[in-house]
Formats: C-alpha cells, sequence, structure tokens
C-alpha cells in the first residue's frame, strides 16, 4: 500500500475507532524487512498461520483438511521469507505462498488446497465497520493446473461449523512477471456478526507437485466505518478489487 493511503487509512481508523473495550480487530501491516529471513519461526510469530483442505483429482469431493499451524518460514510446505524479488516499493524481502509438498496426496493427484492466513475474532465495536485488506503481488513459478488467490472472509466460530459468512477474493493466478501493487479488498462486517472469526490470507490449490508459488508484499489490514470507507473509495485511495499495474523489473 501507497504511504499516502496507509496514511489515510490510520488516520481515519483512529478518528472514528470504537472505544477499545468494544472493538477487537487491530491494524496489521507488513512489509517482511524487519523480519529475520533465516528464522524458520519468523513468519509464524508475526501472526501467520496455515492449514490445507483436501479434496479429491476432480476438486468437487471433499476428503479432509488440517487446520491450524504456525506459519514456516522456508522448507516444503506453505510459505517462506524470500529475497531480491522486490521491485522499487517492495523492498529486499517478500513472503512468498505455495502449496504444502509435504503431502503426499500429490502423488496420487489430489488437489490441495493450501492456506496461510491471519485471523482475529470480531467484537461489538467492530459491527457497521469495512474491513480493508490490501497487499502487492507478483507471480512467481505457479503451473500446471495450480489456481491462487487472496482472500478476505468472516467464519462462523460461535456456532462452530466455521462455515462462510462473508467472503470476498481476488485471483493471484496469472498476475505476471511485475508487481501489482495495491490489490485491494473490502468486507463489509455484518451486525450479527459478533464473535465470529475474520480471516485475511492468500490460497493456491495444486496437484502432482505443480509449482505454485506466489510472491507477495506491502501487506495492510484496517477496520474503518463505512462512511470513511466510502470516502476512501471515492477519491480513489481504494476500491474493492482494484489492481494498478506499474511496469516495474522484478
Amino acid at each position: 500500500m501507497s504511504i499516502r493511503k496507509l496514511q489515510a487509512l490510520a488516520v481515519v481508523a483512529c478518528l472514528f475507532a470504537a472505544p477499545t473495550s468494544w472493538a477487537a480487530l487491530t491494524s496489521y501491516s507488513q512489509d517482511f524487512e524487519g523480519l529475520n529471513q533465516a528464522d524458520p519461526g519468523a513468519l509464524g510469530a508475526d501472526g501467520w498461520l496455515v492449514g490445507a483442505n483436501v479434496f479429491d483429482s476432480t476438486g468437487n469431493t471433499f476428503l479432509y483438511n488440517y487446520f491450524s499451524f504456525p506459519a514456516p518460514n522456508g522448507g516444503a510446505g506453505f510459505s517462506g521469507i524470500d529475497i531480491g524479488q522486490g521491485g522499487t516499493n517492495q523492498g529486499a524481502q517478500q513472503m512468498v505462498v505455495y502449496n504444502d509438498y509435504n503431502n503426499a496426496d500429490h502423488n496420487v493427484g489430489n488437489r490441495i488446497q493450501a492456506n496461510v492466513f491471519q485471523e482475529q475474532v470480531i467484537g461489538a465495536g467492530d459491527l457497521g465497520f469495512t474491513s480493508i485488506f490490501s497487499f502487492d503481488a507478483k507471480q512467481g513459478n505457479i503451473g500446471g493446473d495450480t489456481t491462487a488467490l487472496a482472500f478476505l472472509k468472516v467464519l462462523d466460530l460461535v456456532g462452530g461449523s466455521f462455515a462462510v459468512l462473508g467472503e470476498v477474493t481476488v485471483d493471484t493466478t496469472a498476475l505476471g512477471a511485475n508487481w501489482v501493487e495495491d490489490i485491494t479488498l473490502s468486507l463489509a462486517i455484518d451486525g450479527g456478526w459478533e464473535g465470529q472469526l475474520l480471516q485475511f490470507g492468500f490460497q493456491n490449490t495444486a496437484s502432482n507437485f505443480d509449482d505454485s508459488g506466489v510472491f507477495y508484499d506491502n501487506i495492510n489490514v484496517a477496520a474503518v466505518p463505512v462512511p470513511a470507507a466510502v470516502w476512501l473509495f471515492g477519491s480513489g485511495l481504494g476500491l474493492l478489487g482494484w489492481m494498478r499495474r506499474r511496469a516495474q523489473q522484478s
């Protein structure tokens, strides 16, 4: 997210924020420059989690899942901090998200839906706000039948079903070699969602050990009142699913 946009979000959130005893959602900002690229626990310590849903080879029949675990930094599964992939505005370090290649079901063609995400519980003071999730992204070595996306969603924590109550996504499968900046998702927080689980993050689905890497950077999440969100969108500082491409070298 641009400095101008981030400052605008911060100011608006402060001006209109509900009392802390009522609100539960907190803002998050990460450019990965301050994380230790050599520490295998760096992403997990920053709040990132991982998990997977596994489907048969058609992708239509759910088989099983495993959630949630601290995100690894490197290795054969899910996520890592990479270096040297940034453009002018991405700096030296970026997060790379890929599939869980530790899962042997790749061998039989099952489709593994890998998720790398953070989550927060919605409080009473957050109701009526709009959650805004923005980031930069660039295609990595994704290939074969792999698909990738970013998501912002609310799950049923109160009822224990973890059913999706609301969700917005954007496809990141074929971004190209140049960074796409300020990809933005927004989700209005419904009045009945107190105590439910807000998640934001990235997902890819792959089989047969197909490549699946996508790079992400400059991640920002904030909950702002609806009038403020309307102002941001109207001023050009935010827009659902908006992508602003810049011709930058990887």
